[in-house]
């Protein structure tokens, strides 16, 4: 059977179609496997017994449960919701946004993948723009959702050492230029894979810049602010006539029902709608009705600051701790974890390639991500690309904890086999 070129790009495996084939091998043995490599939220008691009540009360409550699974919502998604959103970032950050400022989509994966063909590809007079990427390594997601090819460049980072085995990526802007050929600026705050948090003199440089060029800063708010708040450093968010804020409530711990929040000027945002009724008619309505309430109250806020933050913050404390004990002697360093659930290993003179290092360790039942693929755009050679990982923390603490010795166990083979 022959496919088109579209189906040539877009159904042949991919580092993010590894991932979730990965995830879902795990989930059918769990048993065995030793999941550190998903992006799957961690599943905490008290965020759960929210949307327990909030499904309950869908239940009970008029006839809630059949509208928000018996109606299509409009092409922007859920009316009451966006409205809720609007009020929370109006009254608590001061954003001046309305209703008409927010689309919904299916998921984080499906907002980029509008966004980016929107504004990166081919143009009407010829011409073909890229989105920039100013910080690498970046999200895996990103790689494969242009429908044109060679969608994206990126800068590679600067490098502080840290005490204690750290490091962290700063933004190169002695080498970060915006030419004509970019038609988007995008970055991830946190950042997947790194837990690197932008600070806040960074993202304001990045805005100016963008705006000062014409073009849109995208910043991926998967895990940032103001919800699900899964940072552990001072940072505040950032909204403006020229950036577009991409929200979910994945990583919220509610990834199964495929709810994308974009928060852009009013003509991203309908166009956002539009491409949603052409490619599923309208955003499901599932998580939108189980977090309108929270939403309204500012619970969402609440629990995000009290609750999932110290979650994740003290996790993050504890791997860490697993791979100082697990690898010394070795010559490696960790990204300091300032955000999200994952930790960035780094191993600077790697005698194998990362992605030699995953098959071995998935031989053992231990499944991570290699480094390879977080580095879209990336045109030049790069030793760094190959010799980290990224290690996921959000499953439950003995399986972190054995996944992080396997792993141990495997570096220090690697660099004895390799001397």
């Amino acid at each position: 059977m022959k496919v088109s070129q579209f189906g040539r790009k877009m159904a042949v495996q991919s580092g993010i179609g590894q991932l979730m084939d990965d995830l879902g091998a795990a989930l059918r043995d769990q048993e065995n496997v030793l999941m550190l490599g998903g992006g799957n939220p961690a599943h905490i008691g008290q965020v759960e017994c929210h949307f327990r009540q909030s499904m309950m009360a869908l239940l009970q409550q008029g006839k809630r449960f059949e509208r928000a699974v018996g109606d299509y919502d409009p092409p922007e998604g859920n009316t009451a919701f966006i409205r809720a959103v609007a009020a929370l970032l109006r009254e608590q950050f001061g954003w001046d946004v309305g209703p008409r400022h927010i689309a919904l989509t299916h998921g984080s994966q499906s907002a980029f993948f509008i966004l980016f063909n929107l504004f990166a590809g081919r143009y009407d007079d010829g011409t073909t723009k890229k989105v920039l990427f100013p910080l690498t390594p970046e999200y895996i997601g990103y790689c494969d959702v242009g429908l044109e090819p060679d969608l994206f460049t990126a800068i590679k980072p600067r490098i502080e050492p840290l005490d204690e085995r750290l490091f962290k990526y700063h933004i190169d802007f002695d080498r970060l230029g915006v030419t004509e050929q970019i038609g988007a600026i995008c970055v991830s705050r946190p950042t997947n894979p790194s837990g690197n948090v932008l600070t806040n003199d960074e993202l304001t440089r990045l805005s100016d810049l963008a705006s000062a060029k014409g073009v849109p800063l995208i910043v991926d708010n998967a895990y940032g602010l103001p919800f699900p708040h899964i940072v552990f450093t001072e940072a505040e968010p950032l909204w403006n006539d020229n950036t577009v804020v991409c929200m979910s409530l994945s990583k919220l711990g509610l990834p199964g029902t495929r709810t994308g929040i974009v928060i852009a000027r009013e003509e991203i945002a309908q166009m956002v709608a539009r491409v949603n009724a052409v490619m599923s008619l309208a955003p499901g309505s599932m998580g939108t009705a189980l977090v309108t309430d929270l939403v309204r109250s500012g619970e969402i806020l609440r629990l995000g600051r009290e609750v999932i933050k110290p979650f994740y913050e003290s996790k993050a404390q504890q791997a860490l701790a697993h791979f100082r004990k697990h690898l010394e002697g070795v010559d490696y360093r960790i990204h300091r974890p300032e955000g999200a659930f994952f930790l960035w290993l780094w191993l600077p003179g790697l005698p194998i390639t990362s992605q030699q290092l995953y098959e071995r360790l998935k031989a053992r039942g231990v499944i991570v991500v290699p480094g390879h693929y977080f580095f879209p755009g990336l045109a030049e050679r790069w030793s760094h690309t190959h010799e980290c990982l990224r290690v996921s923390y959000a499953q439950d603490d003995n399986v972190v904890a054995r996944g992080i010795q396997i792993i141990a166990e495997e570096v220090k083979h690697a660099y004895e086999m390799g001397r």
